[in-house]
């Protein structure tokens, strides 16, 4: 019994200490990626405004978007029905 409990607490430390460890390693990845890819802004980039129509095509694009990906969950969920042996409903 005692190696179970000693199985236990090293599984949280173990855990504790990765997600520590991750994610300080993550932060300092994300903050130097960041820095290379930021370049300075021109004036005329900083004053960036779109317009009625390209918003509405950017608005289509983004709604085609997600009843793309609401397809592609659908048809994953049907392939999945037969293995969990349920049905799962969608609430919309």
């Amino acid at each position: 019994m005692s190696q179970q409990e000693g199985f236990g607490a090293g599984f949280v430390a173990g855990a504790i200490f990765g997600g520590v460890v991750g994610g300080v390693l993550g932060t300092v990845l994300a903050s130097r990626s960041l820095k290379k890819s930021e370049k300075p802004l021109r004036d005329s980039e900083s004053n960036l405004t779109l317009n009625e129509s390209q918003m509405e095509t950017a608005r289509r694009s983004l709604e085609d978007k997600i009843a793309q990906l609401n397809s592609a969950i659908d048809d994953v969920r049907q392939q999945l029905e037969p293995v969990n042996g349920n049905r799962i409903d969608h609430k919309d």
